[in-house]
């Protein structure tokens, strides 16, 4: 059997995740769901580790849940709405966790279509990149009278505004990568040949850089989201209360102090929080 999620590490530390169900456009079922929560927890335990890639095998990025052969457990009695209630609960929603989750920097690489919780999974990347012929759809409200889930219900709307995810939820229409990118829901798009090289030239340069560092750099940027001012402030002087504790900071400040390039590869350890 062919496996359903393959990882390959690369010795400067990236570490790319393929969701390999190409024949129903890596639609997410149990299996796949279990083995990416597996591999996002190991990879932020791991030293070995320093930023990930998600991708998908084939001409699609993620078709979204598996309505076909999801492989969740269903009770005597139980209706769809319980099922899926189940389904999110063990298993979309702790894989959106595990990925944002994650101690280390996350891209996605859209290689294609991302539809339903397809788009959530693809959005949910600190830095997500897309090939020129990728395209967002999100299917829920037209084709299935459900809401955006796999956190697609919180990131469109905070990437985008209300009035686009409005747009895009109640049509179901396609949105081009270029669109995508003009509007501000991912950060860029290249050109289909150039997706994998590109990407993996960024995941070097971050897995180069202070990684935990930049993950805290995300993870301030959603707290802002949800944040005032006054309470975002609050945040940053914890954090910075933190991180300018750590080797990172010490090994930058040298490194400016002496005029050359950071090394964040050979630090001792860091201290927990």
């Amino acid at each position: 059997m062919t496996d359903l999620l393959l990882r390959s590490l690369s010795p400067s530390g990236v570490l790319t995740i393929t969701m390999n169900r190409p024949e129903v456009l890596n639609s997410l079922n149990r299996p796949l769901i279990e083995a990416m929560i597996d591999a996002f927890t190991e990879a932020s335990a791991s030293d070995e580790v320093r930023c990930v890639i998600l991708t998908g095998a084939g001409r699609g990025f993620c078709a979204g849940a598996d309505l076909m052969g999801g492989g969740w457990p269903r009770e005597e009695g139980w209706s769809p709405g319980q099922t899926t209630a189940y389904a999110m609960e063990h298993g979309f929603n702790p894989l959106i966790r595990a990925l944002t989750g994650c101690a280390k920097p996350v891209i996605t690489a859209i290689n294609g279509m991302a539809a339903g919780g397809g788009v959530g999974l693809a959005l949910a990347g600190d830095l997500v990149i897309a090939a020129e012929s990728a395209k967002f759809r999100l299917v829920f409200g037209p084709q299935l009278g459900i809401i955006p889930d796999v956190g697609a219900s919180w990131l469109v709307p905070n990437l985008i505004g209300r009035a686009r995810a409005n747009g895009l939820g109640l049509l179901g229409d396609n949105l081009e990568a270029k669109t995508a990118k003009d509007w501000g829901m991912i950060w860029d798009c290249v050109a289909d040949d150039a997706l994998a090289g590109h990407v993996d030239a960024l995941a070097n340069r971050m897995a180069d850089s202070a990684v935990a560092g930049l993950k805290a750099v995300s993870r301030a940027h959603d707290q802002a989201l949800i944040s005032s001012l006054d309470e975002q402030l609050d945040y940053e002087l914890k954090q910075q209360a933190y991180y300018c504790d750590q080797p990172e900071f010490a090994e930058g400040v040298r490194a400016f102090s002496e005029k050359r390039k950071p090394n964040f590869r050979d630090l001792p350890r860091r201290r927990k929080p």
